[in-house]
Parts: C-alpha cells; structure tokens; sequence
C-alpha cells in the first residue's frame, strides 16, 4: 500500500481527512464560513402586543388613579397660593429666576437643597416599603410610563376596536377606512404629548403667562426646547416603545427583586389549584383536574404580553388586570375567583405541603424600611419645624486683603448678605464681636454707629458693604478672628457668621 507523506498532502484534502483527524479517527464536517458579526442580531424586533379591555375592581382602580394622576399634573401649575407682594402666587413653582422653590406653604432657598435630598429619601424608602410587602404596585398603578401607556391604548381602543379588531385592523391592506383611523389616533397621541411636554415647562414660569407667550411665540427658547423633547419622549415612549421601556430600559425591575422575599404578596397564579389545565365542558367533572381551562384570558388582558401562569417574570408589573380577567371567567363556569390573586410563594408553599409560615407583614426587611423611613422623617420634620427665617453670608474682599491706614490701623471690607426668608419686612441689627477697639462703618451710612441696623423686603436679599478697622495695638497676629452676629429686632431671632480679619503683621 502507497501511503502519501504529510508534506506531500494537503491537510483537509477532499475526501481524505486531515493527519490529526485520521489519528483520533474523527470525523471533519465541511462547515462554510460565515460572518458572525454581520448576522449577529443585538435588537429583538418589537412584536405588537394588543391587551384586551377587561372589567373589575383592579381596572376600576386603575382608570380612577390614572385620572387623579393626570389631573394633578395638568392642574397643578394652574393653582393659586397668596403670597407676598412682588412674590410669584403659583402654587408649585421653580423658580429659577428667583432662585427659589415654592410648594404651597412652604419655599426652599438654594442653600436649603438639602430638604430635597430628604424628600427624594423620604420617596425611595418609602417605594421600597411598599415594594417589600406587595412587589411592583408602583409600576402597575403610579408610574409615569405606565399611566401615560394606559392612556395611549385608552385613545387606540377609541380609533381602532379593543385586540380582535386591532389585530384584524393592522392585518388588513391599507384603505381609506384603516387610514383614517390610524391617522386619527396618531393626531391624539401628539395632542396628548405636546400636552404633556406644555405642562411641564408650566411648573418652571407662571403659567398663564407662560401659556400666552408660548403660543404667540414670546416665550424663552427654553420652554419651546424642553416643551419639543417632552412631546417626543411621551409619544415615542407611550405610543411606541410602551413595555419595552420596563423590560429594556428601566432598571427599576432588576432593583426590586433585592426588595421582595418569598412573602412579599404579588401577583400570583395558584398552579396548585389550577393544574391540570385544559378545556373544560359544561357538565363535565371537575374531578382529577384544575379550575385552569386554558383560555388564555389573562394573556390577552397583560399590558406586557406575558403569561403569568409561567410564574414570576422581570416583564410583570403587577398591574392584577389578569386577576380581573381570571375572575370573570371563573364566575363564568361557576368556579370560585381567585385562581390568580396577590399571593405570597409562601403562602403557595405552605399549600402544598411546605413547613412555612404564612405572609407576615412584620418582618426584618420591613422593619428596617418602616424604621428608616420614621427616621428620616422625623429629622425633616424637625429640621423644618426649627427652620430659621434669616440667614447670614459674610464674604471677605481678596483684592486687596487689607488697607493699611496713614495712622497705622489696617482696615478689612465685608460683603454683608442678609437674608430675609419672612413675607414681611423685617429689621435687622449687626454686631461684630472681636478684638478690642475695632470700629465699624457701613458705606452709604456713615452715621449708622456701632451696631447698624438694615431693611431687607420680605423674601429678599439685602447686600451690605461693610468696613472693619483695627488699630495697630491690636495687631497681634496675620489673621484675628470676627464673628458677624445679626438679629431680628422684633424677634430677636439671630443668625451667626465667624469669619477673619487680616492685618499683614509678619508679611
């Protein structure tokens, strides 16, 4: 027999196998190269879900608390609160211009930001309470993205039929009658989200006048600019995208699944109840099988297309229209509601035959949030119940640091800034406190003596410019130490500024 030397063949040869394949006696398969990078598919296309309208308490609910939602955001701007005399009288506003936020009763200076941060505290703690005992009522009840998606399908229901005749609808060839439809939902939904981009720039100006300027094309460049990306992300997101925002883009799903445990009640399809699925007759027995006849009634209701018999899933939000949907159908064939319910895993464990105990609504998780939630707000509360009405900033001149005066004194200016929260005028008295001798003078007062007092207008800034001379005997070192102290001479409630005097001694 001829045998054929390695060099003498080329490896992989049609029909002959390759010298380290004939060794191990494997098999090659011819594979064609294929680009895997111009095949790789990074984006799943969109398939079309069409939820189908059902009836119930957790549907009821839900249109009630999306119209209280939608009317807060839209009135909200509208309403009046009375004030001082020059100050805005919108209820809810941030005031960029005047570099405050007002909320009814209550207006935050910019160096009180930290009532925000307590408030923003105050909201996470509080969601991640809820979270903890009933899972992601938040994203099926309260979330922008899900109210303004509820809308959305509210409009398209009108145009274009609940899910048969939508899908029926999207199947058909284009014709006068699909067109006008399609448009005219369309047109809505831009109506909706220009809406929407309006009132979110009225919380930034007054808003009647905001409105008439906008549309006679007088307001800022701002309010056309952020009033145009709001429309796009309300009709992209709402119209277009709906849950694949939750799914894709959120993160809020991900996060949560820390927050719940086996007995935080979601919603839950009772498999032990249920199964065996499958079609059920009139007059048949209900011996040997699950109250589940397979109608796939709680996959047509869910906004996210998902079945909840699958059990838990990242896609559900707990919005319970399945719950309504289910219930409907029992009633149908006489079987008993709940077959999907807010549930515990604890409690479906426990039912079938698991040592656990049933769903506890005190438990360390929720302690912990209950209890750091009481905290935080009881430091806010205390924070603002003691909240000062006056505030004081001293700012020292840097050029130059100091004068030195013919007769050997050294003279320091200070910016006096003088904050006056009240909505009345108020009166105030400046003492200075440090080494013995120093003289004050106030510029534009010179007759205002030792301890001047100043106006500021009700929720306004008064800026001082005051003078500070120590004579040479007093010159102990490169920098004293002042303390700026002033008082309200009607309350006498004081606010207090340690700053320096430089005297050049050793430079």
């Amino acid at each position: 027999m001829t045998t054929q030397s390695p060099a003498s063949r080329s490896p992989g040869a049609q029909g002959e196998p390759a010298p380290q394949e004939a060794a191990v006696g494997v098999h090659r398969i011819d594979v064609t190269p294929v680009n895997a990078a111009a095949n790789r598919k990074l984006y799943k296309a969109r398939e079309p879900i069409y939820p189908k309208l059902v009836h119930g308490p957790f549907r009821a609910f839900k249109w009630v608390f999306l119209a209280f939602s939608l009317l807060v955001y839209y009135g909200l701007p509208w309403v009046r609160w009375p004030r001082a005399v020059g100050e805005p009288d919108q209820a809810v506003l941030v005031d960029f211009e005047g570099r405050r936020f007002y909320f009814f009763f209550i207006e935050i200076w910019p160096q009180e930001v930290y009532y925000i941060t307590g408030l923003l505290i105050i909201a996470a703690l509080s969601l991640f309470l809820v979270t903890s005992l009933f899972g992601r009522v938040w994203c099926g009840y309260a979330c922008p993205q899900t109210i303004w998606t509820d809308l959305f399908i509210a409009v398209e229901r009108f145009f274009e039929g609940d899910r048969n005749q939508r899908m029926r609808l999207d199947k058909a060839k284009w014709s006068p009658n699909k067109l006008a439809r399609k448009l005219g939902k369309h047109i809505v939904w831009l109506l909706i989200a220009f809406a929407t981009g309006g009132a979110w720039i009225l919380y930034f100006h007054d808003a009647p006048s905001l409105a008439r300027d906008f549309f006679l094309g007088q307001a800022p460049a701002t309010a056309y600019i952020f009033a145009g990306i709001l429309t796009f992300t309300t009709y992209s997101l709402a119209g277009m995208m709906r849950e694949q925002v939750c799914t894709y883009m959120c993160p809020w799903p991900r996060i949560q699944g820390a927050m719940t445990d086996n007995e935080t009640l979601e919603v839950t399809y009772r498999a032990e109840r249920g199964e065996p699925r499958g079609p059920h007759r009139r007059g048949e027995s209900w011996d040997g099988r699950g109250d589940c006849i397979d109608c796939k009634q709680c996959v047509a209701a869910c906004p996210m297309g998902i079945d909840i018999r699958d059990g838990d899933q990242l896609e559900c939000i707990n919005c319970a229209l399945c719950i309504d949907a289910c219930d409907a159908i029992m009633v149908k064939i006489e079987r008993p509601k709940g077959l999907i319910a807010y549930d515990s895993r604890a409690n479906t464990q426990k039912r079938l035959g698991a040592a656990k105990r049933g769903t506890r609504i005190l438990r360390p998780r929720t302690i912990y949030y209950a209890v750091a939630l009481a905290l935080v707000s009881v430091v806010m509360l205390v924070a603002f119940s003691s909240r000062s009405t006056i505030d004081l900033n001293v700012l020292r001149d840097r050029n130059p640091n100091y004068v030195q005066l013919s007769d050997g004194s050294v003279r320091n200016g200070y910016t006096v800034k003088i904050i006056n929260k009240n909505n009345t005028e108020q009166t105030y008295r400046l003492t200075i406190d440090g080494p013995a001798g120093l003289s004050v003078s106030v510029v534009g007062a010179p007759d205002a003596g030792p301890e001047p007092e100043f106006t500021v207008g009700p929720d306004q800034v008064g800026r001082f410019r005051v003078y500070v001379t120590l004579p040479r005997e007093a010159l102990t070192a490169a920098s004293l130490p002042l303390t700026f102290t002033v008082s309200e001479t009607a309350t006498q409630t004081e606010a207090v500024n340690p700053t320096m005097f430089q005297t050049g001694v050793g430079q």
